[in-house]
């Protein structure tokens, strides 16, 4: 699983949150995915989801042909 981007800047302890707009719930999926005409193949972009957003910001990304994965975050 690719390391979420943001999790560098993230305070030990500091809990992830959902990328969903508005969302404000722990992330617990992490979503890779790229753009194929803006990224190189192997790199990698991460939207976070919570448990309710997981399927509905996956199915945004698979219909434009972007999502690449998803796993549980660590």
């Amino acid at each position: 699983m690719a390391t979420p981007p943001d999790s560098a800047d993230t305070a030990p302890g500091e809990q992830l949150i959902c990328s969903a707009k508005g969302c404000r719930a722990p992330a617990i999926w992490a979503l890779n995915w790229n753009n194929p005409r803006l990224h190189q193949p192997e790199r990698r972009k991460t939207w976070l989801a919570c448990a309710d957003h997981r399927e509905r910001l996956g199915d945004f990304l698979h219909v434009r042909g972007f999502l690449r994965d998803v796993a549980p975050l660590g």
